[in-house]
């Protein structure tokens, strides 16, 4: 008897779960398919930024090339192309190159546009690296123009700790007092770069160079050479695998990378 109620207490026990599974697998089924769904449009997103990138490095590389054999206008072109793609870092590149060229103008309106296009290439930038770049640039555009107040402003972000051009933003800072007249305030700041441990060897041989100038009331010479070096081209790099490089890395030394 007992072997009987307990047949039939198996058979109730299945009979419930068969019709709990048939009400749950529509929804069973249903989270199944939002997942392969989801998981397709990660994949599909990847794939499309994927080729995004690999186009838009295609297309860099091909205005580098232009620009390196003298067709600044094709360069021109396709970096205004590039400075539209979704790709970001691509897109940063493109701003900030087109800046340059803009700041090669020399005169007030192409400097007003050269910082427009250095601020939106910050703006849209993925990371610091490229961010802090084109901020410096812009920075470094109106050094001997704009109100130090201005300049200081652009450049007291960039020297916080953690920041890829934290040094290049203290030079410039201390080279913009130079500007002013400032060479108290100016020595300052080259005095923490003399004694920053991560400061390129460079930058605190340029700073204790600018600290005796100071010293023997010789400063006056440094504005000549700050206008100089924003005068230099900046480099723009592609690295291996088509990685987009704003920049030679922070920590090798590169006097005036940041224009």
């Amino acid at each position: 008897m007992t072997d009987l109620f307990e047949e039939v207490e198996e058979q109730l026990r299945s009979d419930r779960y068969r019709t709990l599974a048939r009400k749950a697998a529509p929804w069973v089924i249903a989270v199944a398919a939002a997942a392969l769904v989801a998981w397709l449009a990660v994949w599909g997103w990847n794939q499309y930024n994927q080729q995004v990138t690999d186009k838009a490095s295609e297309q860099y590389a091909a205005a580098l090339g232009a620009a390196a054999q003298g067709d600044g206008a094709k360069a021109q072109k396709i970096w205004g192309d590039l400075a539209k793609s979704p790709a970001k870092a691509y897109r940063t590149l493109a701003l900030m190159q087109l800046g340059g060229v803009k700041l090669a103008g020399g005169k007030p309106e192409d400097v007003k546009a050269a910082v427009a296009l250095f601020d939106q290439a910050a703006s849209g930038a993925p990371d610091d690296i490229l961010g802090d770049a084109a901020r410096l640039k812009s920075a470094f555009a109106i050094l001997d123009t704009a109100p130090f107040s201005e300049v200081e402003g652009r450049l007291a972000g960039l020297m916080k700790d953690g920041h890829p051009y934290r040094v290049q933003a203290r030079e410039a800072l201390a080279f913009a007092k130079l500007l002013k007249g400032d060479t108290a305030g100016a020595k300052g700041d080259f005095v923490v770069i003399s004694q920053s441990l991560d400061a390129p060897e460079g930058a605190r041989q340029r700073a204790k160079a600018a600290m005796d100038l100071i010293d023997t009331g010789s400063a006056k010479v440094v504005p000549a050479a700050v206008k100089a070096a924003l005068a230099m081209p900046p480099p723009m790099l592609v690295g291996p695998g088509g990685v987009p490089m704003g920049l030679a890395p922070p920590e090798q030394d590169q006097a005036t990378a940041p224009q």
